[in-house]
């Protein structure tokens, strides 16, 4: 089972792939929602959308809500804000409620590393970075390091799905995507008798692990860039009677190194060139 919604053309899946390769079904079953905060919940958080001159957006649900809370606090926003999105397809959903080719949107190329690189190419911008909660700290806090001018602001918020009519013991493997999978499916069906678990992301492996789970597959990783290919892996493995190990959680060197290294540029001063009379 995978934890998302079924896909609108479902041959284009990289699950359907698998399901011809190996036989296998694929159910797809969110596990969770994500809602948008009310006006009140907004205000409550005293950030002033006009006094910035741009907007981070990691997901198309906060480009939902931020638009969505201007249009009821009757807020024109001035089309010199700038849209600064993690994913190409972030920026193109800005469609739904922007005239794309009149305003300033630059997107990043979904890695974490691409995204800080594009906020500190506008520094100088005073920026909101629109959250869904619960979120992954990670961005928010590494913004914070580099002393970048950018605040924070919940504009979704996650609920769990209906899970009422779901019986795990149909399924061999569940792949979960986010922490609030996890939460939901502990939540509901509790730590024991589970079928094996996939994940996706450094946070859903930390807050599985966390929770006592033991995880059989995980991706992102340079073997398995994609979900799809973690649980192709897996089941080769298990297919040949090979041991899987249990995944552990190790410490990223490459992203903390990058972030010293960005941290370093930052807190140089620049030079003042000497002019000559």
């Amino acid at each position: 089972m995978v934890s998302q919604p079924k896909p609108a053309i479902i041959e284009k899946s990289p699950f359907y792939e698998l399901s011809k390769k190996y036989s296998i079904d694929v159910a797809y079953k969110p596990f969770i929602r994500v809602v948008g905060v009310s006006l009140k919940e907004f205000r409550a958080q005293r950030v002033e959308i006009l006094d910035h001159t741009a907007v981070i957006f990691t997901s198309r649900t906060t480009v939902d809500s931020f638009f969505h809370i201007c249009e009821e606090a009757r807020i024109t926003v001035p089309e010199t804000m700038k849209y600064i999105c993690q994913t190409e397809a972030v920026a193109l959903y800005l469609q739904k409620y922007i005239v794309y080719r009149k305003r300033k949107i630059f997107f990043a190329d979904g890695s974490f590393t691409s995204l800080i690189e594009l906020i500190i190419k506008h520094k100088e911008e005073k920026m909101m970075l629109a959250l869904s909660e619960p979120h992954k700290p990670e961005l928010p806090e590494t913004l914070a390091k580099l002393k970048l001018a950018v605040d924070p602001v919940i504009l979704a918020r996650t609920v769990a799905a209906d899970l009422e009519e779901i019986n795990l013991g149909d399924y061999d493997l569940l792949a979960l995507y986010s922490p609030s999978d996890v939460k939901a499916l502990i939540e509901k069906f509790g730590t024991e008798n589970l079928p094996a678990i996939a994940v996706f992301g450094e946070g859903t492996l930390r807050a599985a692990l966390d929770a006592g789970l033991t995880v059989k597959a995980n991706a992102p990783t340079p073997i398995a860039p994609s979900m799809a290919k973690a649980i192709d892996i897996y089941i080769t493995k298990l297919r040949k009677g090979e041991t899987i190990e249990p995944v552990l959680l190790t410490v990223d060197t490459v992203k903390e190194e990058f972030i010293r290294n960005q941290q370093h540029k930052l807190s140089k001063k620049p030079r003042i060139r000497k002019t000559t009379k």
